[in-house]
């Protein structure tokens, strides 16, 4: 079953773990250090933003839990 869910990312937070990696592999290393998704560029506020309709936002849940800093928020978008 699919979902359509956003994960935040906030890279001011980000200490460079990685807890986040191991996770969901849709996390990666940006050449700063700290984590980044492929293909998305931070906002104003330094925090990446992406919205996932599928069936991983389980991988999603882990990486947030899973980062010791919160640097992860992950909702699930209403229809």
């Amino acid at each position: 079953m699919t979902t359509e869910y956003r994960v935040v990312l906030d890279r001011e937070t980000c200490d460079g773990i990685f807890a986040c990696l191991v996770r969901d592999g849709r996390f990666a290393e940006a050449d700063d250090g700290l984590a980044t998704f492929d293909g998305v560029e931070p906002g104003d506020d330094d925090a990446l933003v992406a919205t996932f309709e599928d069936d991983a936002i389980e991988d999603a849940q882990q990486a947030a839990s899973a980062c010791p800093v919160d640097a992860i928020e992950v909702t699930e978008v209403s229809r």
